[in-house]
């Protein structure tokens, strides 16, 4: 054989070994993508006993669905149209690729009910994190009085429940005591209990959830781990005596609470939070305590914007909004407030707790009564009301500011009221001011068909020529009339660009005047 036909056969006998590789992986199926972990399990407590959580032979009661431990992408599924019994407590976590959901499945047209039926909780969802809970309808209102919740979540020397949604839920007729507490009694009840491990929720979510006839609270947080310099004696230092921990991401938005007994919703213990686009209808109706709208409590840096709040039952503060003790950086914006019969804002520290960076711009307040601002006794410190349009057309109330904050000579009190339009439409009279103190700076302000008990504080009394969805008519004394205020927030109620350099107008409309 010559040299040259065996170095062709060599080429060839190595090009062949390095063709086997790649032919097999061209003959190899197709590597499959990884599966997601996770089963589904599935309850219907109208099927026959024995099952075991399949779709076909479901578990038929909660007991057998909060004895299993759950996963990442574990799916807990409750059959619509069927109604089970008792406090849903599941038990595991979900990843943040793969959360733990806690659903319905069905054809059925109604919703899968969980009925707590007297029980502390109707759902409680215990040091978990990465969990959904959404589309059930949930009711506890069974022996009326007792401490209750719709739907609790809890926390206990936990560290950070991460990744938890609450969202689509139907939650109605939560008929508990009248219990301002720590664990109870509200339709949604968040709660950070424990006393070693400081804990807190990062990223909570809740939202399009529909919460209507509810015995005490509609939406409510709380946490031991609250202790700081700003709140002073407000809260017991022995049953609050963790260091402030605030939980971190929260957003509430898009929810409906209608026949709330009490509060609609409140914070505490929050940094960051967001509540936005909820719409309250009915609140402070059925508690002997003071209650409001949405408010804060020993927050830092809160946005509420976009809500919708009325019917405030009495004036027992009753207002829809309320920057409570120890609320730091508060921003009230492009809310709707009507027919409230305690009023507007109520700014309130007291018992040696400071309330301080409260602003309240570009808001709508018509027929809220009583007082359209209250301020309670105690520091109130670098407060900006301003460009807000206040209008009453059934009720008047006794007063535009009730100050009760100035009583103690060495109490700050830094209240700026500027570039807001205060309409009377009514019976002539009233909107006074009880008790103002030097702090309560007012500038720039427009008033009409007000008899002032005090000499104008500071503006105009002329017609503002308001139309009927309260923009500014052509040839308005308020165009163009109020002062300039930095970090305006851009915008005004109606969407409008507010200038950063230029003179606004007074009141929460920034646009032309319109014929």
């Amino acid at each position: 054989m010559t040299p040259s036909r065996t170095r062709t056969r060599t080429a060839l006998a190595t090009a062949a070994a390095l063709a086997l590789p790649l032919l097999a992986t061209a003959l190899a199926p197709a590597a499959q993508a990884a599966p997601k972990p996770g089963d589904r399990h599935h309850v219907d407590c109208s099927a026959p006993a024995g099952g075991d959580g399949s779709v076909r032979h479901p578990w038929n009661t909660l007991a057998q669905a909060n004895a299993h431990p759950y996963g990442p992408g574990d799916r807990l599924l409750l059959k619509r149209g069927t109604t089970c019994t008792g406090t849903l407590a599941p038990q595991g976590a979900g990843s943040a690729a793969y959360p733990f959901t806690i659903a319905d499945y069905g054809d059925a047209a109604g919703r899968a009910v969980v009925d707590g039926a007297g029980a502390h909780d109707a759902v409680l969802l215990a040091n978990t994190r990465y969990v959904r809970l959404t589309r059930l309808e949930i009711t506890n209102a069974a022996a009326p009085g007792s401490e209750r919740n719709g739907v609790r979540l809890r926390l206990a020397d936990y560290g950070a429940a991460r990744g938890i949604t609450l969202d689509h839920l139907s939650i109605h007729d939560v008929r508990g005591g009248d219990y301002k507490t720590l664990t109870g009694s509200s339709a949604v009840h968040i709660a950070v209990e424990g006393t070693d491990v400081p804990s807190w929720y990062e990223g909570l979510e809740i939202h399009h959830n529909d919460i209507r006839d509810v015995d005490r609270e509609g939406i409510y947080f709380k946490s031991r781990f609250s202790k700081r310099d700003l709140v002073g004696n407000q809260q017991d230092p022995v049953a609050y005596p963790g260091a402030w921990t605030p939980s971190r991401g929260v957003r509430v938005h898009h929810n409906t609470l209608t026949s709330i007994a009490s509060d609609g919703i409140k914070l505490d213990t929050t940094s960051g939070a967001r509540v936005d686009h909820n719409r309250i209808d009915g609140f402070q109706l059925r508690s002997p305590s003071a209650n409001a709208g949405i408010w804060t409590f020993n927050t830092d840096d809160t946005t509420i914007e976009y809500n919708e709040v009325s019917g405030g039952g009495n004036t027992k503060d009753g207002m829809s909004f309320d920057a409570d003790g120890a609320s730091r950086n508060t921003v009230f914006q492009y809310n709707n407030s009507h027919d409230n019969k305690g009023g507007f804002l109520l700014i309130c520290p007291y018992s040696g707790a400071r309330t301080l960076g409260t602003v309240a711009r570009y808001n709508v307040s018509v027929d809220d009564g009583a007082r359209l601002i209250q301020n309670c006794w105690g520091p109130i410190i670098d407060t900006k009301i301003y460009n807000n349009t206040f209008v009453n057309r059934t009720t008047t109330p006794a007063y535009l500011v009730q100050d009760d904050a100035g009583s103690p000579a060495t109490t700050r009190h830094e209240i700026a009221v500027s570039n807001n339009i205060f309409v009377n439409e009514g019976a002539a009279g009233g909107y006074g001011f009880k008790n103002p103190t030097p702090g309560l700076a007012f500038s720039h302000n427009l008033f009409h068909g007000i008899a002032m008990t005090r000499p104008n504080p500071g503006g105009v009394e002329a017609d503002p020529l308001l139309r009927p969805d309260l923009r500014l008519g052509a040839g308005s004394p308020a165009l163009s009339a109020g002062t300039l205020i930095a970090d305006n927030g851009g915008r005004d109620w109606f969407g409008n660009a507010v200038s950063a350099t230029a003179t606004p107008n007074i009141g929460a409309y920034a646009g032309a005047g319109l014929k």
